[in-house]
């Protein structure tokens, strides 16, 4: 379990628990010597290795005479300018899902939730590379891993942005106080805290610890969608469906008008499917385990003898009161078994002693994900 009453050199000094209350959400942190230390979590070479695969979100951005220029990856070597170029910035996207290392970078952070925790993304630039003065819609950590970069942030009142752009670039940055980050130093920005880093070194690279927050009706969409699949899939399974019926129907001299008790059979069955908390709940925690659209899992094998079982760096599992979410899917969980897949979704882990407590329907289910390759036994 995370301790969030020790003070972290992560975090200058503070308890997560004091970041929690003074800076989340509401203002900078830098932090000099985060991390003491620090070396690249990757080296150049994999993360460009990274950068060509199909399955790695990449992005490349330079800074010309002729004004910013975005491409999307993958990218080859050759693709890449040369490391003596100035003004250009390669960032990799979820990195953690690939490497152990940048998972075990990203686990640093989870004194905060796992659901509002996203990915680690790796910006790596030539002397003068950045993507312009920006705000992001969410928290973001920036840990500098190698090189120097200068960030400059301002609270900035006036967002927007540059007309005809391949970025979002704010029109009018102010910024308000500048930081050189050698490696190991951070910086936190709250949501829509406007920053604009520009590397003062070549071979900068700079990891970005990302949150989510989902927008309101993104996030609608999908529960409601997954809330009317779960609806058809009891239909399925031979629960009768409640359809429209109208015997009092008159004959219309206006047939385009839609009829007002067809809007009220609409009206009704949708207020009806929000009522049920437990549905509402169950499209949640599904949304929010859904694995990314790029990541995929190696089927694996049960061995035959349980010591450890730890969960694949690609799973995202979460809990509820009554539920268990992992990688899209949920379960119903109770009693001893509940406590046993909270400790593995809270630590990742299980050791052999706790996997011996399992019910056989627990370890099924382990054996299940196993073979899945959402978890790994031996």
């Amino acid at each position: 379990m995370m301790e969030i009453i020790q003070p972290l050199p992560l975090l200058g000094g503070l308890t997560a628990a004091q970041f929690m209350r003074r800076h989340w959400q509401k203002k900078p942190l830098l932090v000099r010597q985060s991390m003491p230390g620090f070396e690249p979590p990757i080296a150049r070479a994999a993360l460009f290795e990274l950068a060509a695969r199909e399955d790695v979100e990449s992005r490349l951005v330079r800074q010309t005479q002729d004004g910013w220029q975005l491409r999307q990856g993958p990218f080859q070597r050759r693709a890449l300018p040369p490391l003596s170029q100035s003004a250009w910035t390669l960032l990799v996207q979820g990195v953690d899902l690939h490497d152990e290392a940048l998972h075990a970078l990203l686990r640093s952070f989870r004194f905060l939730p796992d659901a509002r925790l996203d990915d680690l993304m790796i910006s790596y630039a030539s002397e003068g590379g950045g993507v312009g003065p920006h705000f992001d819609s969410y928290d973001v950590f920036l840990l500098q891993a190698q090189g120097r970069r200068r960030w400059s942030i301002g609270r900035q009142r006036d967002l927007s942005l540059r007309k005809n752009m391949p970025l979002k670039i704010l029109e009018n940055f102010a910024p308000e106080e500048s930081f050189v980050l050698e490696p190991g130093d951070m910086l936190y920005l709250p949501p829509r805290y406007a920053h604009d880093g520009v590397a003062v070194t070549s071979d900068c690279m700079t990891c970005s610890i990302g949150l989510r927050a989902p927008a309101a009706n993104e996030l609608a969409a999908d529960l409601l969608e997954r809330i009317a699949e779960a609806g058809a899939e009891e239909l399925v399974d031979g629960t009768p469906g409640l359809r429209y019926r109208d015997p009092g129907q008159p004959a219309v001299a206006s047939p385009a008008a839609v009829p007002a008790a067809l809007r009220t059979f609409a009206q009704k069955a949708v207020h009806d499917a929000l009522q049920d908390a437990a549905v509402i709940d169950r499209a949640l925690g599904e949304s929010l385990t859904e694995p990314k659209p790029l990541v995929w899992f190696q089927p694996g094998t049960l061995p035959a003898v349980w010591h450890r079982l730890a969960l694949d760096r690609r799973t995202r599992m979460l809990y509820d009161d009554a539920h268990l979410y992992i990688n899209g899917e949920s379960f119903r969980a109770a009693g001893r078994d509940a406590l046993l897949m909270r400790c593995l979704a809270d630590r990742r882990a299980l050791d052999a002693r706790e996997l011996k407590g399992a019910s056989a329907a627990a370890r099924q289910l382990l054996g299940d994900w196993c073979e899945a390759g959402w978890a790994h036994a031996d």
